[in-house]
C-alpha cells in the first residue's frame, strides 16, 4: 500500500509541472464548480469540505490558463490535485495556477479549499492566453510552484516589498518551453519588460465586499492599466522586487503586467493586496488605527498646537517650549530608535542617496526663513498657524486615517530605516483628505489673519528677558526712593544666608564667670 501511495504521488509530480488536473469525461459531477474563462465567481469554502473548480471548452488557441482566487485575510489553498504537493499549490489570500495546455485538451480542474474554522468568501477566475503571450513566472527559480505567476508580498511599519518571479516566453501546445537563460538575445526572455502597478482601496473601509470588488478590476491587462497607477516599469537585468511605503490601515492591490515588446502582447501576474497591518491581531489590528494613549497624546498637541496657532506671537515663551518640543521630540525619537533595540510599530531616483535627499530637505527647510529674514515678525506668526493646525492634522489622523500624516511620517522612516530611501512613497489622496486639507487651510488662514491683526502696531517681539533684567537693575540703581533699593546686593546676601546657616551646627561657648553688677 505504501508503494503504491508512492507511485501515486511520483505520477502527480511528474505531470504537474503548470499542466491541469486530470481531465473529467462525461456529463458534470455534483459539487463541481463551473467557471468561465474571464467571468468572476463568488464562492464560500468551508474547513471540511474541499471544493472542485472546473473549465470547460477551452478554444484551441488557448495555450495556459491562469486560475487565482482571492480571499480578504484567510487562507485558502489551490492545487491541481486533491494530494497537496509542495511544486502544485499554493496557499494564501491572492494565490494563483498557470495550466500549460496539452494538445487537445479542452478541460481543467482545480481543487479548492481551506483550513480556517471560520467560513472563507473568495472570488476566483480562470484567464485564457495564447502561445505569444508571456508566462508570468515562467523562468521561476526562487519558489516552490515550477510555473510560479503569483506576487509575493512582506510589510512592515516602514515598507511594503513585492518579488515575483521573472516570465519566459509563450510557446505553442506540446512544444518545449525556451531556455531561461542558455542566451541573453531578444529572441529570448531578456526582452520582456515588467510594469508594476498600484491601486488605492477606498480609505477606512476595511470591508471584505469591497475588496473582491475591486479585486476584479486588477486581474486583466486592460483593466489594470485603466485603473491603476504605474509606478515603475522593470526591464529582466532589474531585480524581480520593488518597494513602497507602508500604509497602515489603507487597503491597497498591487499588480504587475509583463510586456513583449516584439510581439506587442502582455500578460497579468496574479494581483495581490494588503491592509499593512493584521486583522487576527489582539493589540493594533486593522480595525483600530492606533493605542489609547497616542490618541491622548495627539488630543492634547492639537489642543496646544490650536493655541499657538492663534495666539503662539503672544505667548512668546509657551510658543518656544511648543517647537522646542517638537524639535527635541524629533531628534530623541530618532536617536532612541537607530541607537536602541526599540521597535515602533518624491520617488526621484536621485532623492535615493541619502546625501541628496538630506542636502535637498535642508535647503528647503532654510530657504524659507532666510527670505522672510526682513520680516522677522510675519515669520514667526507664519510657523506658528502652519505647525499649529497641522498638529490638528496629526490628532485627526489618530482617529480618522489621512494621507496629510505623511508629510513628517515619511520623513521619520527615512532617518530611521536604512532601506526606505529605495521605497516609491505614493499615497492615496481621496475625499476624507480634501476635508482634512480643507480644515487646516481654515485653521492656518484663520490663525494667521487673527494674529497679524492683533499684532498690528505693537512691538515686534516681546522684549528680551536679559533686557528686562538689566534695564531694572539701571532703575533700582537710580531711584533711591525704590524700596528695592535698599536690598542689598545679591552676593551680600547669600554671604549672610551662608553664615546663618554655619550658625546652626556651631555649639554654644561657655560664658565664663559671672559677678553681680556694682551699684
Amino acid at each position: 500500500m505504501g508503494l503504491l501511495r508512492l507511485l501515486l504521488i511520483v505520477v502527480l509530480a511528474s505531470v504537474t509541472r503548470g499542466a491541469c488536473g486530470a481531465e473529467i469525461v462525461g456529463n458534470s459531477s455534483e459539487g463541481l464548480l463551473e467557471f468561465s474563462v474571464g467571468k468572476f465567481r463568488y464562492l464560500e469554502l468551508k474547513k471540511p469540505f474541499p471544493e472542485e473548480a472546473i473549465l470547460r471548452h477551452i478554444s484551441s488557441n488557448v495555450t495556459f490558463v491562469i486560475f487565482q482566487i482571492h480571499s480578504q485575510y484567510q487562507n485558502t489553498t489551490i492545487s491541481f490535485s486533491e494530494t497537496l504537493l509542495p511544486n502544485a499549490s499554493e496557499t494564501g489570500t491572492d494565490k494563483g495556477l498557470v495550466s500549460i495546455l496539452r494538445p487537445e485538451q479542452s478541460m481543467c480542474t482545480w481543487h479548492l479549499e481551506t483550513l480556517d474554522p471560520e467560513p472563507v468568501q473568495n472570488v476566483a477566475i480562470p484567464l485564457s492566453y495564447s502561445e505569444s503571450d508571456p508566462i508570468p513566472g515562467g523562468c521561476n527559480l526562487e519558489f516552490d510552484v515550477d510555473i510560479d505567476p503569483n506576487i509575493y508580498l512582506e510589510y512592515n511599519f516602514f515598507e511594503t516589498t513585492i518579488k515575483f518571479a521573472p516570465a519566459n516566453l509563450g510557446y505553442a501546445r506540446g512544444a518545449d518551453p525556451p531556455s531561461c537563460d542558455v542566451k541573453m538575445g531578444p529572441d529570448s526572455r531578456w526582452r520582456l519588460q515588467y510594469d508594476v502597478y498600484q491601486y488605492f482601496l477606498p480609505e477606512n473601509d476595511l470591508t471584505e465586499e469591497v475588496l473582491l470588488r475591486h479585486l476584479q478590476r486588477m486581474a486583466e491587462v486592460p483593466q489594470v492599466q485603466a485603473n491603476a497607477v504605474k509606478v515603475v516599469t522593470l526591464t529582466a537585468d532589474d531585480k524581480t522586487s520593488v518597494s513602497f511605503s507602508s500604509l497602515r490601515g489603507q487597503g491597497v492591490i498591487y499588480n504587475v503586467i509583463v510586456r513583449d515588446p516584439f510581439l506587442n502582447t502582455s500578460t497579468a501576474y496574479v494581483p495581490t493586496h494588503t491592509y499593512a497591518c493584521s486583522f487576527e491581531a489582539e493589540e493594533g489590528n486593522c480595525s483600530s488605527l492606533g493605542r489609547v494613549s497616542t490618541k491622548v497624546f495627539f488630543t492634547l498637541f492639537a489642543l496646544l498646537g490650536l493655541f499657538i496657532c492663534f495666539f503662539g506671537h503672544r505667548f512668546w515663551k509657551t510658543e518656544l517650549f511648543f517647537i522646542g518640543f517638537i524639535f527635541m521630540g524629533f531628534f530623541f525619537y530618532i536617536l532612541i530608535t537607530r541607537l536602541t533595540p526599540m521597535k515602533y510599530d518624491g520617488n526621484l531616483k536621485i532623492f535615493r542617496v541619502d546625501a541628496v535627499f538630506w542636502v535637498t530637505f535642508s535647503c528647503i527647510a532654510i530657504f524659507i526663513p532666510v527670505v522672510f529674514m526682513g520680516c522677522l515678525r510675519i515669520l514667526n506668526i507664519l510657523s506658528c498657524g502652519f505647525i499649529g493646525s497641522y498638529s490638528v492634522v496629526l490628532a485627526m489622523d489618530s482617529y480618522l486615517y489621512t494621507s496629510l500624516s505623511y508629510i513628517t511620517l515619511n520623513i521619520l522612516r527615512r532617518a530611521l530605516h536604512v532601506d526606505f530611501r529605495r521605497a516609491f512613497v505614493n499615497v492615496p489622496f481621496q475625499t476624507n483628505d480634501f476635508i482634512v486639507l480643507a480644515v487646516w487651510g481654515m485653521l492656518a488662514v484663520s490663525g494667521i489673519t487673527l494674529q497679524i491683526r492683533r499684532e498690528r502696531g505693537r512691538p515686534f517681539f516681546p522684549p528680551h528677558p536679559y533686557k528686562l533684567w538689566k534695564r531694572e537693575r539701571e532703575r533700582r540703581v537710580t531711584n533711591i526712593l525704590d524700596p528695592s533699593y535698599h536690598i542689598p546686593p545679591l552676593r551680600e546676601r547669600l554671604f549672610s544666608r551662608l553664615a546663618q546657616i554655619e550658625g546652626l551646627f556651631q555649639k554654644e561657648q561657655p560664658a565664663g564667670e559671672r559677678t553681680p553688677l556694682l551699684l
